[in-house]
């Protein structure tokens, strides 16, 4: 009798355990499903501000790229910051202090004020992204880390297809506000998300009364907390970029984010100059972009657990060769449907995030995950914000075609990398 009620006993935390793990995964899934309503909604109306505010698309590819520095800055600090004010907490200040700035945005008429605003709004974007990943880790062991990971980078996907429809409706409502439309009504279903996230997020199973999961690694996790804790707060810095395999997916993470946000940033105008669709015909072709991303997000890390058994490296190969020759296609495609498939194929094999947030979890386990991501993060959002301010200028000066070739390049140099580290360890961590 004794074991069977210890064994009913264990089954029904086991069952509260996965209950609580997919809330915290879902409610942060749903939260950021609406999250790029404060991010990605400025690349959709560039024309439209550049024409109400007398300025050029380099000038506003600027004004995007104070976004990404901040938020890549934000990111190296604030998966430490998250793990040590309480990471629900901090990244609830994340969601409010973005929708309150877009709002802020909408009634300016200054591109220098919009800089200064869109930059602050980077830094408040930059508190949720690590600290969330790095709960879902606390929530979800090894053997489960691709599925956990490609679900939640799924949300963030469609994120992005969520915005571009937000926008489109925001500009059919309301034509007379132009592109301030894009800031404000936004912002609405994100902050309406946030009572989901409030209700169901748990930082950790020991606030739901719940013991931590084991695995394998608890004994290198427990004394890594111990020596962080003894070494202080910037200790895990130290002990990560002291790690070559850290340092070269730095690298890898860079050239994903000029490739991802490249895209995203300059696509809409593309279609807008050079296909001459309307404003609402580019929005629309443009979707098939984030939806292949957010396809990529969700399949490639499952793929690694399962079909490659834990390799990530593999995966991020076939991307990369593909996405080099799509990049060097995509140009003389001139019509809209063949644009719009190659699109989706690109945002497929160019999306190779999903991946690194897969390998984050990997080198940091639960203690250090939320650091790791948001170091990896940091390094995508710094390839972010040189692609806005370069691209703009290589655009004007070169013509479109140029910013492909470029984007090419640079995942050879992805791949060079990624067969890099292949047999490379880390020793330290």
């Amino acid at each position: 009798m004794l074991k069977e009620n210890t064994a009913l006993v264990t089954d029904t935390k086991f069952q509260k355990f996965k209950k609580y793990a997919w809330l915290v995964l879902l409610s942060f899934g749903f939260m950021y499903l609406f999250f790029y309503n404060g991010r990605q909604n400025i690349n959709l109306v560039m024309t439209q501000m550049a024409e109400d505010l007398g300025s050029s698309t380099a000038a506003l590819g600027a004004v995007s790229s104070a976004l990404f520095w901040c938020y890549a800055f934000g990111q190296l600090i604030n998966g430490r910051l998250g793990a040590f004010f309480g990471y629900k907490r901090f990244m609830i200040i994340g969601v409010l202090g973005s929708a309150l700035l877009n709002v802020a945005i909408s009634f300016q008429h200054s591109i220098p004020v919009i800089a200064v605003l869109w930059g602050l709004n980077g830094f408040f974007q930059s508190m949720v992204w690590s600290n969330g990943l790095g709960v879902v880790n606390k929530w979800w062991p090894a053997k489960k880390r691709g599925f956990a990971t490609g679900l939640t980078t799924f949300f963030s996907g469609m994120a992005q297809v969520t915005t571009y429809l937000s926008v489109l409706l925001c500009l059919q409502l309301n034509p007379e506000w132009s592109w301030r439309a894009a800031f404000r009504f936004p912002m609405i279903p994100l902050l309406l998300s946030l009572i989901a996230f409030v209700l169901f997020f748990k930082n950790s199973p020991n606030d739901a009364g719940l013991s931590e999961f084991e695995e394998n690694e608890d004994n290198s996790i427990m004394e890594m907390e111990a020596l962080i804790k003894s070494k202080g707060f910037f200790y895990p810095y130290k002990l990560l970029f002291s790690e070559p395999k850290v340092l070269i997916l730095c690298f890898i993470s860079a050239i994903a984010g000029i490739g991802r946000y490249g895209l995203l940033t300059w696509i809409p105008t593309y279609f807008n100059e050079e296909l001459g669709l309307a404003i609402k015909e580019g929005i629309f072709s443009s979707i098939l972009l984030p939806f292949g991303q957010a396809c990529a997000m969700f399949i490639f890390p499952i793929i690694t657990d399962n079909l490659l058994k834990g390799k990530r490296e593999p995966m991020l190969i076939i991307a990369s060769l593909v996405t080099f020759f799509g990049m060097l296609a995509f140009p003389f495609i001139k019509h809209q449907l063949g644009a719009s498939i190659m699109l989706f194929v690109l945002g497929v094999f160019a999306m190779v995030t999903g991946v690194i947030w897969t390998i984050a979890g990997d080198i940091g386990g639960k203690e250090l995950s939320s650091t790791v991501v948001g170091v990896f993060d940091w390094a995508v959002y710094m390839g972010a914000a040189v692609q806005a301010l370069l691209f703009g200028f290589v655009k004007d000066t070169f013509g479109w075609p140029s910013i492909f070739v470029i984007i090419a390049v640079l995942y050879v140099i992805l791949l060079i990398l990624t067969l890099l580290t292949r047999k490379m360890k880390t020793k330290n961590i």
